[in-house]
Formats: C-alpha cells, sequence, structure tokens
C-alpha cells in the first residue's frame, strides 16, 4: 500500500452568473472561460469528486483514497460517524456581482426531502473591494408574513442586513440563515457536503444561456429560514502570530487561523482527523519527513489523519485550518 503524505487536488472549477476573473488571473486556476464564480477544492458532491494531482495517488479520486485507507486517511472516528462520504467541501469564491440571496436547510429538512446534508457554512474574506458587502441575516425583528408581504411587494432588501466587509473578516452561516455574498468579494468558504440551495431573491437577473429568470424557491424556503434577529453575525476572533486561532467552533467542522512567520511544528497526534490548509494570504512550506510542499495563496492541501507531526514555514502567511 502506497504511505499516505501531504494530498493536493485538482480543482473543479464552475462557471457562474455572478463569477468573474480572478480564480484564473490572480490564483492561476486553468480554464478557458471567464465568468468562474468557484473553485472547489476538495468535494464527494456527485458529479463532481475530487481527483489527487500530486505524488503516487496522482489520479485517484476523493472516493477512491477514503475506500482504500478509510480511518487511516479522514481519522477513525470520523470513518465511524461518515462511512465513505467525506462529511465537508472546500472552495474559493469569486463575485464580481453579487450572487442571489439564498438559504440552506437544515440537517433533517435536507434529508427529508433531498436526501442529504444540511448546508452550514462559512466565510473568509480573502479580498474585497473598498465598497463590498454582504448580507446575512435579517436587519429586525420579522415575521413569516412580514418576509412574505416584503417579498411580494419587492422590498425584501430592506429587511435584510447588510455589512461592510474587509479581509480577514469572518462570518459562520447556519442553516436558515438568509445570506449573499456581494460584488467585488473573493473568499474562503468551507461547508458540509451539500450542494442543496434555495434561492429566495436575484435582482430579476436573467441567464444569458436561457434568456430566462433563474428559478425561485420561495415556497421551499419559507419553512427552512430563521426569522429571529440576532446582536452580531460576524465571528470575533483573536489573531496571534503562529499560532492556531480559533475562528469557527461548529459541529460540522472546526477552523482556525495560522498567522505564520516563522518556523513553526504540528502536532496532529490526539487529532483523530484530516486536516485541510487553504492558503489565504501568502505562502508556505510544509516539511513532512524532509520533503517540502509549497502551498500558494488560494491553494488547498490535505493532511490525512496518519500525519502527525509536520513543520510549516513561511515569511508571511495565512492558513485556514480545517479538520472535524
Amino acid at each position: 500500500m502506497i504511505p499516505l503524505y501531504p494530498i493536493k487536488f485538482e480543482p473543479i472549477l464552475k462557471e457562474r452568473i455572478w463569477g468573474g476573473e480572478k480564480l484564473i488571473k490572480t490564483f492561476k486556476k486553468e480554464s478557458d472561460k471567464i465568468n468562474i464564480g468557484e473553485s472547489w477544492e476538495i468535494s464527494d458532491v456527485e458529479g463532481s469528486i475530487s481527483v489527487v494531482s500530486n505524488g503516487d495517488l496522482k489520479g485517484k479520486s476523493l472516493r477512491d483514497l477514503i475506500k482504500e485507507f478509510k480511518g487511516e486517511f479522514v481519522g477513525k472516528k470520523v470513518y465511524q460517524q461518515f462511512g465513505e462520504e467525506f462529511p465537508i467541501l472546500i472552495k474559493f469564491i469569486d463575485a464580481k456581482t453579487p450572487l442571489s440571496i439564498q438559504v440552506h436547510p437544515n440537517n433533517e429538512l435536507a434529508k427529508e426531502r433531498h436526501n442529504s446534508f444540511g448546508k452550514n457554512e462559512m466565510w473568509y474574506i480573502m479580498d474585497c473591494d473598498e465598497d463590498a458587502n454582504i448580507i446575512v441575516g435579517f436587519s429586525k425583528e420579522v415575521s413569516q408574513s412580514d418576509y412574505v408581504k416584503a417579498l411580494g411587494n419587492g422590498s425584501v432588501l430592506d429587511i435584510l442586513n447588510s455589512e461592510k466587509i474587509k479581509t480577514g473578516d469572518t462570518f459562520y452561516i447556519p442553516t436558515g440563515r438568509v445570506h449573499a455574498i456581494g460584488a467585488g468579494t473573493v473568499l474562503a468558504e468551507i461547508q458540509q457536503t451539500s450542494d442543496i440551495t434555495y434561492r429566495i431573491y436575484d435582482y430579476e437577473r436573467v441567464d444569458a444561456l436561457t434568456g430566462k429568470q433563474r428559478e425561485l424557491h420561495t415556497d421551499l424556503a419559507l419553512d427552512a429560514i430563521d426569522y429571529k434577529l440576532y446582536d452580531s453575525y460576524k465571528t470575533k476572533y483573536d489573531l496571534v502570530e503562529n499560532r492556531s486561532s480559533k475562528l469557527v467552533d461548529s459541529p460540522y467542522f472546526k477552523t482556525n487561523i495560522i498567522d505564520l512567520n516563522d518556523k513553526i511544528e504540528k502536532d496532529y497526534s490526539k487529532l483523530d482527523s484530516f486536516v485541510i490548509y487553504m492558503c489565504v494570504e501568502g505562502s508556505f512550506n510544509i516539511d513532512y519527513e524532509g520533503q517540502l510542499y509549497s502551498i500558494y495563496k488560494g491553494e488547498t492541501i490535505l493532511l490525512p489523519a496518519t500525519i502527525s507531526q509536520i513543520v510549516l514555514e513561511s515569511n508571511q502567511a495565512k492558513i485556514v485550518e480545517v479538520y472535524l
């Protein structure tokens, strides 16, 4: 059996009506298209299964690895819980124009309606225009009937919370929370493995291919939405140099940010999970058993669960660290 090592995957690029060119021009993703909105970095979504791009396992799919290595690859507890399904989906997103306003169903609704996981997710803002914003949650207390009325008379934007953003801002988007990425935003997204989205408002845009407005899921969304008003929607965190600083600690994934400008040792021997690194700024090297792996902004690498000790080194990098 081939020994496991830090693994990179071929990005799966997705054209989107709102996509731009930054994933290609800035992050050097390869495509002849000009409206690439998403780079699926690690995916187990049917029809978009990631394939290894480096080392002796090159060409094998993510599912091949889980079938062959089981808990050695994902972690024993992860394998016991999810079997041969990889539980999270890792993306980079470039929104040249605003995304539709949408909501994701919880696990129970998604299972009942779509035989799927729900879609809890988080965003880490990598780059954004000076006036960029996102929509997350409501700006005031509303009932379901208030929401339906606003949707009907075209005033739904008036009841939604718009937040000005800057690089480094982090948002956890639990199922039920209405949200949308604004124009001029590049971000890292970590989410449950699910592609279930209910689109509730799309600025009356027309799809260039079909000549029609995109489908809305008004009725499906009604009982999926969390109508509560919250004090804050942004994740507060402390950034400490050369260590893992907690971002999001949810039942579905754990994320930290590593602000790296030195050489540090990481010990994952007690974790029992794969670890994913998303480079969101700068570049860094991983030293594993004397072999160097270089990761640049907009790249992702996965450490199988059997890898317990590595060295990270950089003059300047920020890394989103993801595990279960």
